[in-house]
């Protein structure tokens, strides 16, 4: 549901403090009872929202997805009986468990690997926020404790970490990396322990806020591939787009109707070992993108611009994929919400590949003023002329990018993924017809490869303090501010 109430359109505020102002909050209930649909709850629920046929086109597709399936588990318990049905659900778990199992005697090591990342600011001004996690294995068991991750934030970027949800990623990502042959389901669960620290920004207590969580839940893929990739380094991912970025744009179309645009970004891809990676996905394999077209149709705007953003997949023996500049021109009055993250933080590189470019964000006014906006904001009043650039992160590359196919990097200027420019940093030399310079290339990549230090498994572009020394220069925003937390945290010992 894109609008659940909350004090602004898209039900996402991001300077909420608490879960109440984030909208209708709706305990376990039944809405059919013996196949009659609860008609006032059902009013009460889109009563609540501000596009209530929407939600009411939703909750049909939900309601009739599970009679389906509900169908479906009947017909084949109708052909071939209860007995058999239940044996074959026995035999997956089953399957699942010894599968996973030979993966986590396979690629976890005894001995505790370490990893953390970030996310940038809260949307108040603070950030960034630490997620760590520890992994280990003790017999077939693995273990994955989160144990260093900051404490909950004030406002709403908390995301509460189900020990469960972390299992079902966990299985997705090692089923897609290992053996996509591996059917999926939870047969594997009782292999893994999950610790999560009670009040951290993944565990928050009630009422904390949680509108703005999928930061964190993206995050949480890039902490996986590398706490996991770090035993065996040739398997390993880069960062890649990790996050669902949202722009909300909504007001009063000429003819005094409500509208309400809810979308999602894409962006970069990261470098893998078997390859680039895609330019201008989103995080989400399922999500398909909407056609400008209908976007033009359906809303008081224009899209004046939508491409790759060269050079943003970070420089690599294999490229990580492009971000996307989307530029939205506004056809009327109204405001906009965005909700983005890797603007302070790049997604880094790895086995020498270099990170990715960062997102941002440029509002150019129809009066001939422009202005840098942050990542997280709310209210942002725009007229007819205004113009968003929205600018997504591409992913971080992967391996020695003096190893790229220089005829590689030529066809990536030829396609526009790559500048002429931007192919010195693989040490390429390409022309202005596109060919290579052979003789400079083989120079330059020699002086490149003479003058560089060691390569690191990680290049994340910097340490935190000198990613904020930097700030103001490269991204034209001020740095966040330390993030202050409840004192009541350390008063209950959730932290020491």
């Amino acid at each position: 549901m894109t609008d659940i109430g909350g004090k602004v359109p898209g039900s996402l505020p991001t300077d909420a403090a608490q879960i109440f102002e984030e909208g209708l909050q709706i305990p376990p209930i039944k809405i059919y009872r013996k196949g009659e649909l609860n008609s006032e709850m059902h009013a009460l629920l889109l009563r609540n929202c501000r596009m209530p046929h929407w939600n009411r086109a939703d909750f049909d597709a939900i309601v009739a997805a599970l009679r389906l399936a509900e169908r479906r588990v009947q017909e084949m318990i109708s052909r071939f009986g209860v007995d058999q049905y239940i044996a074959a659900m026995r035999e997956m778990l089953d399957r699942n468990r010894r599968a996973m199992s030979s993966i986590i005697q396979m690629v976890i090591p005894e001995k505790p690997q370490y990893f953390e990342d970030y996310i940038d600011d809260d949307g108040v001004g603070m950030g960034p926020y630490k997620i760590a996690c520890k992994m280990w294995r003790e017999g077939d068991r693995a273990i994955f404790d989160f144990t260093g991750t900051d404490p909950q934030s004030i406002s709403s970027v908390n995301f509460l970490l189900n020990e469960d949800m972390f299992k079902m990623f966990l299985g997705a990502f090692f089923i897609n990396l290992f053996d996509p042959q591996i059917l999926f389901n939870d047969g594997f669960y009782e292999l893994v322990q999950v610790n999560i620290p009670e009040a951290s920004i993944l565990k928050p207590r009630r009422p904390a806020a949680l509108s703005c969580r999928t930061h964190l839940l993206g995050r949480i893929f890039d902490v996986m591939g590398g706490v996991l990739g770090q035993g065996a380094p040739e398997a390993l991912n880069a960062a890649g787009f990790s996050d669902s970025p949202h722009l909300m744009f909504s007001g009063y179309d000429k003819n005094g109707e409500w509208y309400q645009l809810f979308q999602i970004g894409f962006g970069g891809i990261p470098g893998r070992p078997a390859g680039d990676g895609p330019d201008g996905h989103s995080l989400w394999p399922s999500f398909t993108n909407v056609p400008n077209e209908f976007l033009e149709s359906y809303f008081p705007l224009r899209i004046v611009e939508y491409s790759s953003i060269p050079d943003s997949g970070g420089v690599g023996k294999h490229r990580g994929g492009n971000g996307v500049c989307t530029a939205y021109e506004f056809l009327a009055t109204g405001e906009i919400s965005i909700h983005d993250d890797r603007w302070l933080t790049y997604p880094w590189g790895v086995n020498g590949g270099k990170p990715g470019a960062r997102s941002n964000k440029l509002l150019k006014r129809q009066d001939g003023s422009q202005a840098w906006l942050p990542a997280k904001c709310d209210r942002i009043k725009v007229v007819e002329g205004d113009i968003l650039y929205f600018n997504t992160w591409g992913g971080g590359g992967w391996g020695d990018p003096l190893e790229r196919s220089a005829d590689l990097v030529a066809l990536d200027c030829r396609r526009g993924l790559v500048t002429v420019k931007g192919a010195r940093g693989y040490g390429v030399v390409v022309r202005e017809d596109f060919t290579v310079d052979n003789a400079t290339t083989d120079a330059l990549r020699q002086k490149m490869a003479a003058e560089r230090g060691k390569i690191e498994l990680f290049d994340r572009g910097g340490t935190i303090e000198e990613l904020r020394a930097r700030c103001k220069e490269e991204t034209f925003l001020e740095p966040p501010k330390p993030p202050v937390f409840a004192k009541w945290m350390k008063k209950s010992g959730a932290f020491a």
